[in-house]
């Protein structure tokens, strides 16, 4: 059974940190980007960061470009998501997928398996 589980979510003040971690298990994705999304309430789900297979590529949303850092490891089966400078807007349940191909995407479309999500508040 292929599971992506999210942790490291809650509440922060504006201008905090927070780091995201998804570990996965029951098979290997080490050949597949890595994602995450987030998604707020009443909104779509919307594309934050990807990371190729090996994480020589990296790809972000203009909203979180040079705040936000996605990196993975591969023998952990780990992918991390850095997210500094937080904003209330930033607040969203956060989640983690794994994508079709091994180059970087930015589709919800293009990813086949999908973690319950970790919720995010940026308080003012």
């Amino acid at each position: 059974q292929v599971q992506l589980v999210e942790s490291g979510g809650g509440l922060v003040q504006a201008g905090g940190s927070l780091r995201l971690s998804c570990v996965t298990s029951g098979r290997t994705f080490n050949n597949n980007a890595m994602g995450w999304f987030r998604q707020a309430p009443g909104k779509e789900r919307d594309f934050v960061a990807a990371t190729a297979w090996n994480g020589g590529t990296t790809s972000y949303s203009d909203s979180v470009k040079g705040r936000f850092t996605i990196s993975r490891d591969n023998a952990k089966n780990t992918v991390h998501l850095q997210m500094n400078s937080l904003k209330p807007e930033d607040s969203a349940v956060y989640y983690c997928a794994a994508a079709r191909f091994a180059g970087v995407r930015s589709e919800v479309r293009d990813y086949m398996y999908w973690g319950q999500g970790t919720q995010v508040t940026v308080s003012l």
